[in-house]
């Protein structure tokens, strides 16, 4: 057998590894890809949520899912409409833009099927309440100090 036969065949052999290392990198992506996002996303450090999809966290933050499945109510709270943070959080999360998301809410709130989260100014002040809210998910800058009281979440794309 020639070296180009030999090298294929060695290098297909691999081909199966090579795929399941890419899917895993792709489907479980690590925290620190959230950083590349400019987000990160918070829970308190007490309620037992690890990992989240991005499907799940939109459709907590846009109040399609109520409680946790510890049967705790989900409290989600976002930033300003003008922070940049929330801005990256929703183009990766609900990929669409802030006036996108607005306009279901407006939709939401005038027929009686939900209010939007509640809002807060600042990284800080989204870890106070995320820390002090069992049941709360927020998102803050990857550079964002968070303290004991809060943890991150893996979110898986």
């Amino acid at each position: 057998m020639c070296a180009f036969a030999r090298t294929l065949l060695r290098l297909l052999g691999r081909v199966p590894i090579a795929l399941a290392l890419l899917a895993a990198l792709v489907l479980a992506r690590p925290a620190a890809a959230q950083a590349d996002s400019g987000f990160t996303v918070i829970v308190n450090a007490v309620d037992p949520v690890e990992v989240l999809s991005r499907d799940e966290i939109s459709r907590l933050f846009l109040r399609k899912i109520a409680m946790w499945p510890y049967h705790a109510a989900v409290q989600p709270v976002d930033q300003g409409e003008t922070s940049p943070v929330r801005r990256a959080f929703t183009r990766v999360i609900h990929r669409k833009d802030i006036p996108a998301v607005k306009r279901y809410w407006q939709e939401a709130t005038f027929t009686g099927q939900a209010v939007p989260p509640i809002e807060r100014d600042g990284d800080s002040a989204v870890v106070a309440f995320v820390g002090t809210t069992r049941g709360s998910i927020g998102y803050v800058a990857p550079t964002a100090p968070l303290g004991r009281r809060v943890r991150t979440v893996r979110i898986v794309y």
